[in-house]
């Protein structure tokens, strides 16, 4: 007897223990838990730690608390030109509102990621087709994202989600498209350089001429003040002649020297000899008269 006793007692116990166990929740830092009861959110645990449910009646469903990352397959876009590009970019999202979530969503993380999908690359279409490719390729995929995430809004609100990053990590042309096209921008910019290069030479040739101008007017003054500076030693030459011939001590000595010149002159050549005959004003100089 005291052994069924003790059998009994030891099937309690663990009938307990397992009844304890199932009725326990145990809620970690990065999820939620959704208490279900036959079927139907009783009620949502968001903090961190031990809680309890009604055992064999009620459930739990578990939720991510964190931030996820979805990397979106590479889909088609057409610019406002009709050109199609070729779009990968990724989301960074999370969950808002846990019961709602669960109502739209059936608590799938692939369903959420569908409706994700769905949202941005609609958006991403709506916004490259109001642009150019021109302007997609030399545009700044920042203020894109930033374009395409506002025309996005709050349409996930009533999944209970939202979209905390939208990046695009590329915006490329199909491959039979890219050689054309970069062909043609640089076509383009070449234009350009040699309407740049044009327009330089031009601008260069003006400031050439100008300073042509100037560099002739200010030698055509040069040699004007030049000229005004010879006849004003010129002038001052003959004054200081005149000056000589007027007093006779200082004429003879002009006469002398002017002599002396005359003679250097004449004196060319290998040969030095001098002939004068005895009037000749050189002579005169020798002897004295």
């Amino acid at each position: 007897m005291k052994a069924i006793k003790k059998i009994i007692l030891i099937a309690v116990l663990f009938v307990l223990i397992i009844v304890g166990a199932s009725g326990i929740v145990i809620t970690n830092e990065n999820e939620y838990s959704l208490v279900r009861q036959f079927g139907r959110i009783d009620h949502v645990v968001e903090e961190a730690g031990i809680s309890f449910k009604i055992p064999f009646i009620q459930t739990v469903d578990t939720l991510p608390k964190t931030t996820l990352l979805y990397d979106l397959r590479e889909s088609n876009v057409i610019t406002s030109d009709k050109k199609t590009m070729i779009s990968d970019s990724y989301i960074l999202w999370e969950i808002t509102d846990p019961v709602k979530f669960a109502q739209t969503l059936n608590c799938s993380i692939t369903n959420a990621e569908t409706r994700l999908d769905n949202a941005v690359y609609n958006s991403t279409k709506n916004v490259i087709s109001s642009i150019t490719q021109e302007e997609v390729i030399t545009g700044r995929n920042g203020e894109l994202s930033a374009t395409i995430v506002k025309n996005i809004g709050n349409t996930l609100d009533q999944y209970g989600i939202r979209l905390l990053a939208f990046e695009i990590k590329q915006l490329d042309l199909p491959g039979d498209n890219k050689a054309s096209v970069y062909e043609r921008m640089i076509s383009e910019r070449d234009n350009i350089a040699a309407t740049y290069t044009a327009e330089g030479s031009s601008e260069a040739q003006k400031i050439k001429n100008s300073t042509d101008m100037q560099v002739t007017v200010l030698l055509s003054e040069a040699a004007k003040d030049a000229e005004i500076l010879i006849a004003e030693g010129e002038a001052e030459y003959m004054r200081i002649l005149s000056e000589a011939y007027s007093d006779p001590d200082k004429q003879e000595f002009y006469n002398f020297v002017r002599s002396l010149d005359a003679l250097k002159v004449s004196m060319t050549g290998e040969d030095k000899t001098v002939f004068l005959s005895p009037d000749s004003p050189i002579a005169r100089i020798f002897y004295g008269q």
